[in-house]
């Protein structure tokens, strides 16, 4: 698999996010072919990396390269894997990049093709500092998943896991950022308000960040214990309130994305 064709149906942000860690990394590929049925994502997508060729409303070349990446969103997936099974190499590896459509029946959905490997891709594979939850086809050999690993890891951390698990990775580390930026975001502006500058501020919240989550995971003393160390909590009175708002949104989503 040294130097693989690359195609992607479907080119939105995760198509964004992969090239953007792959070329970050020297590692883009001599031949990449995108596509969408939104032209304006297609050119997005183009003016960021101008190296690659893209086919508008016609997954037709970006299948029959030699790793196909399926960005599309699970619905659409579905209905796009009839146009899509003609043109697989029979040597191709394909890579989805979706919860909920499991191996069995992404097979299904490509008539028997069964090549096949889930990502669950996470944003900041961006600037090769990813957590990105992979799980393989058991057709798949040794070396095949090497080769694979090597691949993606201009996007951080690949580790393999069961592939029903992949789904509570969605929620955790694929959807992960969005539960914190805004709020590290609005944390670094009330920083700057009490005069810090921007730089200071972005260091204070960034190392912040850092040595809680190493003393909450990593100091040997219970969760507890952690959350006893500052006797001052200005978000106290809203903990519970936070803590009702993640089960309300994310159950259902999990059993969406399970069901």
């Amino acid at each position: 698999m040294a130097g693989p064709s690359v195609g992607f149906v479907g080119s939105g942000r995760v198509a964004h996010i992969i090239l953007g860690g792959l070329k970050r990394a020297g590692l883009m590929p001599a031949q990449v072919i995108a596509s969408d049925v939104d032209l304006g994502v297609l050119t997005r997508l183009k003016a960021r990396f101008p190296e690659i060729r893209i086919a508008h409303n016609d997954n037709r070349e970006p299948a029959s390269q030699d790793v196909v990446f399926l960005g599309l969103h699970p619905p659409v997936l579905a209905s796009s894997l009839g146009e899509i099974r003609g043109c697989l190499k029979p040597g191709a590896i394909v890579i989805s990049l979706a919860p909920k459509l499991s191996r069995v029946k992404l097979t299904e959905g490509l008539a028997g093709f069964d090549r096949i490997v889930r990502l669950i891709p996470n944003a900041a594979s961006i600037i090769g500092s990813g957590y990105n939850p992979i799980s393989f086809s058991p057709t798949l050999t040794v070396k095949e998943k090497e080769e694979i690993g090597s691949f993606l890891s201009a996007l951080g951390q690949c580790p393999e896991v069961a592939e029903d698990k992949l789904e509570a990775y969605a929620i955790v580390t694929a959807m992960g950022p969005t539960y914190l930026w805004f709020q590290l975001q609005e944390l670094r502006k009330i920083g700057e308000s009490f005069g810090l500058s921007q730089g200071e501020a972005e260091t204070a919240v960034a190392e912040m960040i850092a040595g809680a989550v190493k003393t909450l995971f990593g100091s040997g003393m219970t969760a507890e214990e952690v959350m006893d160390l500052i006797p001052v909590k200005p978000l106290g009175e809203e903990e519970a309130s936070i803590k009702a708002m993640y089960h309300a949104k994310l159950e259902p989503l999990f059993k969406k994305l399970k069901g």
